[in-house]
């Protein structure tokens, strides 16, 4: 998977990276390769807890009980 990634460079030093498409994915580093180690770190995480999230909200609409039925003959 591809994502558009901004780095802002910092007056205090370092990079803050964000994914405009993946609101509230930022991570930080001190030079631009660590920064996008990090990013790249942070898009992964963030992809796994949203697909988590989106199973449980799925099986949160099913319940699975159990029955019997007996037999008429």
């Amino acid at each position: 998977m591809n994502f558009d990634v901004v780095l802002e460079k910092q007056e205090e030093g370092g990079y803050t990276a964000y994914v405009p498409s993946l609101p509230g994915c930022i991570s930080e580093g001190n030079n631009k390769a660590e920064t996008m180690k990090n990013i790249r770190e942070s898009i992964s995480l963030y992809l796994e807890e949203t697909r988590k999230s989106k199973l449980k909200k799925l099986l949160s609409n099913f319940s699975i009980v159990k029955t019997e039925v007996k037999s008429h003959a």
